[in-house]
């Protein structure tokens, strides 16, 4: 059902049910007798050829109908491009009104969670099928505890808005992880989960992570491609392997083991990092002081880095994994230097002053940015960032600099507060997402010269790359507009939030006008706009006082 669902999403319930139904049939004569003809094809092709033996199907989807004659993975491709997140044309999930849902669940419960399964899925063509399940056991949790309430509706609304904001994070996250994948491959998505598994389980021997980030690797290269039969087939099975050595993996696993199958991949999956082993020795020994490094790097380059990864990111949870995988880099550039030379040992020598400058970047940014918002607060926070991003980027609308601004301003809220070791890896994880979801439109609707280097270059560097980013100077101000800088009583009547919105644009739109502005020239101007707007407010003709000013 979540598979057709999120293929066709203009279908209804009834309608999906009966394309449902002859893939169930189908599978059940397949396992009566695999060798039958139809029974080899791969389990994408058979949910695509149902979809393409939909009737009307051009009435309904348009030139989506086109996919069919192309063959796989085309085919594939083309109908994954044609999903609509968030679509118009479906409404939220309502669930049935407060007196007879109850009633309703205990009558008919595979109903009613279909229809809520049904939904989601329309509404999130991209969250994974394990997700989508995950959604509907909180969700019947929900039901089985507010239904012995007196005050079910409110119960009900509480854990619903929980259950709304956890399907939205997770479809970031892994539209998220989907574009890392899609845009710099395996190479790159693989170093960045490793050191992410040796981070969470810092007990478990290395070829035990190989083993689990292979099996991540294939399950996430499902979901993305939209076989979510094998993507949740694939998960359940690499959940039972890890409960089966729960031991080896992490002591922190322990109670997800004993849950049902659905709710245990979502347990493990949100499980703390295990504690660190006690014993660990220095890195230095093995990865600089030793006379076998460029032989063992030579000998087997990713290999011998991937163990880099892991050894180095169990012993530092408290770093982000894009800032581990930058470390990484730094040393791999190194040591592809200093092996050629005659001495690499003397070359390599300060590698530690040299990957440190790398960790010393990433906290400085951090420390700033959340001194910043302890000090001035969020409003002066997010200003500061629009300055310094319209500067950036003045190409991008005044909305999405102002949404850009805010999603950073919740980042910062979010992970200054947390303690010194939580902050690192909480805010860079976070703002690549701000940043992939930025690149994204850029593919689209390209922004310029600087933004398209940061996105392509490496995936690592993202971050420090728009960090470092200057003022565009090609950047060419549009004419002058003064619509742009019309004021009227709407100032004065408006709430204080909309007045403070109304001043955030007025300063977006200012730098674009003139983008090499210093503090200093936009300190005063906007202390003048404060003084005008309390000023006229107070006059009796707002709008001459307005014009004047």
């Amino acid at each position: 059902m979540i598979t057709f669902a999120q293929y066709l999403q203009r279908c209804s319930y009834d309608g999906l049910s009966k394309l449902v139904k002859d893939v169930v049939d189908l599978a059940q004569k397949c396992v009566a007798n695999e060798d039958a003809p139809e029974c080899t094809k791969s389990l994408p092709t058979i949910f695509l050829d149902e979809i393409c033996q939909v009737e009307k199907l051009r009435d309904s989807y348009g030139a989506m109908a086109d996919c069919c004659s192309k063959t796989d993975p085309e085919r594939n491709e083309c109908f994954l491009s044609f999903k609509v997140p968030q679509p118009d044309f479906v409404q939220p999930y309502q669930r049935p009104a407060t007196d007879v849902i109850c009633q309703q669940y205990n009558d008919d419960r595979v109903a009613l969670l279909g229809h809520f399964i049904y939904t989601v899925a329309r509404r999130n063509p991209f969250l994974y099928a394990p997700t989508i399940l995950g959604l509907a056991a909180d969700y019947e949790h929900a039901l089985q505890s507010c239904c012995k309430e007196s005050d079910i509706g409110t119960c009900l609304d509480e854990k619903a808005t929980v259950i709304r904001e956890r399907a939205k994070k997770l479809s970031l996250k892994q539209q998220y992880s989907c574009g890392i994948l899609h845009k710099f491959g395996e190479r790159t998505f693989k170093a960045n989960k490793l050191a992410l598994l040796s981070q969470k389980y810092p007990k478990a021997p290395f070829a035990e992570i190989i083993k689990i980030l292979q099996d991540i690797k294939g399950i996430y290269k499902e979901c993305c491609e939209g076989d979510m039969v094998e993507c949740m087939d694939d998960r359940a099975e690499l959940m039972t392997y890890m409960c089966s050595k729960q031991d080896v993996f992490s002591s922190k696993i322990k109670h997800c083991c004993e849950k049902p199958v659905v709710e245990r991949s979502k347990c493990i999956i949100e499980a703390e990092f295990d504690d660190k082993p006690e014993d660990l020795p220095s890195l230095v020994e093995k990865y600089i002081n030793d006379k076998e490094v460029c032989k063992s790097f030579e000998a087997g380059h990713d290999a011998f880095l991937s163990e880099f990864v892991y050894e180095y990111s169990r012993r530092h949870p408290e770093f982000s994994t894009q800032l581990i995988l930058r470390i990484t880099k730094g040393y791999e550039t190194l040591l592809e230097k200093c092996c050629k030379t005659d001495n690499p040992a003397d070359c390599y020598g300060n590698a530690v002053e040299e990957l440190n400058n790398h960790i010393k970047e990433t906290q400085d940014v951090v420390k700033t940015n959340c001194d910043l918002l302890n000090t001035h607060g969020e409003q002066d926070f997010l200003k500061a960032l629009l300055i310094r991003y319209t500067k950036k980027m003045p190409q991008v609308s005044t909305e999405t600099l102002l949404e850009i601004g805010k999603k950073m301003t919740s980042i910062g809220t979010k992970c200054c507060q947390l303690s010194e070791d939580k902050r690192l890896p909480c805010s860079e994880g976070y703002l690549s997402i701000v940043i992939q979801d930025m690149c994204r439109r850029q593919e689209t609707t390209p922004i310029n010269d600087n933004v398209s280097h940061c996105c392509s270059d490496s995936y690592a560097y993202r971050r420090p790359c728009f960090t470092a980013m200057g003022v565009d100077t090609k950047y060419v101000p549009p004419p002058f507009d003064p619509d742009m800088f019309n004021f009227d009583e709407k100032l004065c009547t408006a709430a204080p939030a909309e007045r403070e919105i109304g001043q955030m644009k007025l300063l977006v739109n200012l730098i674009k006008r003139k983008p090499q502005m210093t503090e200093e020239q936009i300190k005063t101007i906007a202390d003048g706009f404060t003084a005008m707007v309390d000023k006229c407010c107070k006059q009796s003709d707002i709008e001459t006082c307005f014009g004047e000013e």
